[in-house]
């Protein structure tokens, strides 16, 4: 298994919709972050499933070590 890539060190504040479903990139290696476009391939990895249960602003982790997948959780502060 490849090691994770950190995207960015810290969150990705997305819009999200109610009821729309994302898949939130856990190796780092997508160009379309916080989103999977498939760069996973051959490395381990899975993109994760996340539903919005509300139109709201979320943080999603950019530094792909939090220990909540999808959400930031300030992982990124000991990296």
């Amino acid at each position: 298994m490849s090691e994770v890539v950190v995207a960015q060190k810290g969150p990705f504040v997305v819009a999200v919709k109610s009821g729309e479903t994302y898949w939130w990139c856990a190796c780092g290696r997508s160009k379309s972050q916080p989103f999977c476009d498939g760069s996973h391939e051959g490395t381990g990895f899975e993109p994760v499933e996340w539903i919005a249960t509300a139109d709201r602003n979320v943080p999603f982790c950019g530094c792909k070590h939090t220990a909540k997948p999808t959400m930031c959780d300030g992982s990124h502060k000991h990296l």
